[in-house]
């Protein structure tokens, strides 16, 4: 059977790959565990939101086109024409918007991959890892049986960064409709992923410190 062509994936392939090259070469990420995410069938990818460019971490990690959901602000502004291009899913947050998850479930029932953030907005606090978690997450891969791919994203974006990482987990299934219990797992998930990030970066900067007070 013929696969299903969606809007955005001629842009988003021709897109991609500059943004790639630029991406790594301004920001310099470090991306963990990237062969976690499958090379084929359906799949969300779930990530903490801290920033606009979250997104393209794992655009750097995947050559799958990702729709990302996205919300609707973002198809009114200067940067339209590139989220209608590259595929993204525009979501009114001031409604249910069953036309939006309408359109996501279109991609996964075709063996296609999502991309979103389940705490629904990004995160602006100082003191919060993650903000309550919306369940269209969970309630898509129970719908599609499809496998639920979660990522963390920590670090500052900024010119040749030290610290900017995302770090995928394990895929998982949502295999009952106890969609409580899945997204509970799923924000644990993250979290977990999230600290691990956080450590490892501070042992990084650790030893960088101590080998410049070795070197003086």
């Amino acid at each position: 059977m013929k696969k299903k062509k969606f809007k955005g994936e001629l842009g988003y392939k021709l897109l991609t790959p500059l943004m790639r090259i630029l991406f790594r070469l301004y920001y310099n990420p470090k991306i963990v565990n990237k062969e976690y995410i499958p090379k084929s069938g359906a799949i969300l990818i779930a990530s903490n939101h801290k920033h606009l460019f979250d997104q393209c971490l794992t655009i750097m990690a995947t050559k799958r086109v990702i729709h990302y959901m996205a919300k609707k602000e973002y198809f009114d502004g200067k940067m339209a024409w590139f989220f209608k291009m590259v595929g993204c899913i525009s979501v009114n947050r001031s409604i249910k918007d069953t036309k939006a998850t309408e359109a996501a479930l279109d991609v996964l029932k075709n063996d296609g991959a999502i991309g979103l953030f389940p705490e629904g907005t990004r995160n602006k606090t100082n003191d919060k890892l993650l903000l309550d978690f919306k369940f269209g997450t969970v309630s898509m891969a129970h719908k599609t049986n499809a496998l639920i791919v979660p990522c963390a994203v920590t670090g500052d974006y900024k010119f040749r960064s030290k610290n900017l990482m995302i770090r995928y987990g394990k895929p998982f299934l949502v295999n009952s409709d106890d969609l409580e219990k899945w997204n509970k797992k799923l924000s644990k998930e993250i979290e977990s992923l999230i600290k691990k990030n956080l450590k490892e970066t501070n042992r990084t900067l650790e030893e960088e410190l101590n080998s410049r007070c070795q070197d003086s």
